[in-house]
């Protein structure tokens, strides 16, 4: 038997769109919010109502978090319409065979007591439950950011989240909260690139690329003359 290579188109466009988006957002939105968190001391000669770098600062991170959002209900819309690699099926650990699969990825990432590559052409299933994951994590930033925006908007979407405030305990407790799970995201991009980069070492899949042209890898093993079994 012989083992060849076969392309899988794995994600879609809208699926790579979201990321690369998502991606970005996340950037600005870390990037804004610790400035906002430790405003840093510009100095110069002009009237400090000329510069309003802070104010745009703030415009940006606003901006950001509306993109972020659509962006996300975009992708839960395609989690219901895209093909078995999007679907939301694929974030929900509710056979044993994905929790299984769960230790098989911890016994590569970290304890490093296999190297085989894992069967899985899609998100394996600790990266589908650390999505999960984030994905409550971002709902939470999504209404606490919101929330605290409203004090100063009028805008529609604020409005629909001032309840959390007082629900908290007032504004510098959601401001505490909202502020120490931006630190989940930046933790959570550090090793999302080390791992993507890890598995595609390891199992040699295309992993890295496939977020640009949607295709990986799948071994096809062949008998010796030619034919598929």
């Amino acid at each position: 038997m012989t083992t060849k290579l076969e392309r899988v188109y794995v994600w879609e466009l809208p699926v790579r769109i979201f990321h690369w988006l998502n991606a970005l957002c996340i950037l600005v939105l870390a990037v804004t919010g610790l400035m906002i968190g430790w405003p840093i001391a510009l100095t110069n000669s002009q009237e400090a109502s000329f510069s309003y770098w802070f104010g745009t600062t703030r415009f940006i991170h606003f901006v950001a978090a509306y993109v972020l959002t659509f962006n996300f209900l975009l992708r839960i819309y395609w989690a219901f319409v895209g093909n078995r690699f999007a679907s939301w099926r694929n974030f929900l650990p509710a056979t044993r065979r994905q929790w299984v699969e769960v230790w098989d990825v911890l016994k590569v990432d970290i304890l490093q007591f296999r190297r085989k590559p894992l069967d899985s052409l899609g998100h394996n299933s600790l990266a589908s439950l650390t999505y999960l994951a984030s994905f409550l994590v971002f709902l939470f930033q999504v209404v606490s950011g919101f929330g605290l925006y409203a004090a100063m908007s009028d805008a529609r979407i604020p409005s629909l989240f001032r309840w959390i405030v007082p629900l908290m305990g007032g504004d510098l407790s959601v401001r505490q909260w909202h502020h120490m799970f931006t630190w989940f995201f930046v933790l959570f991009t550090l090793v999302h690139v080390y791992l993507v980069a890890y598995h595609d070492y390891v199992e040699g899949r295309g992993g890295m690329s496939s977020m640009v042209g949607g295709w990986k890898f799948s071994d096809v093993e062949e008998p010796a003359n030619g034919t598929r079994s």
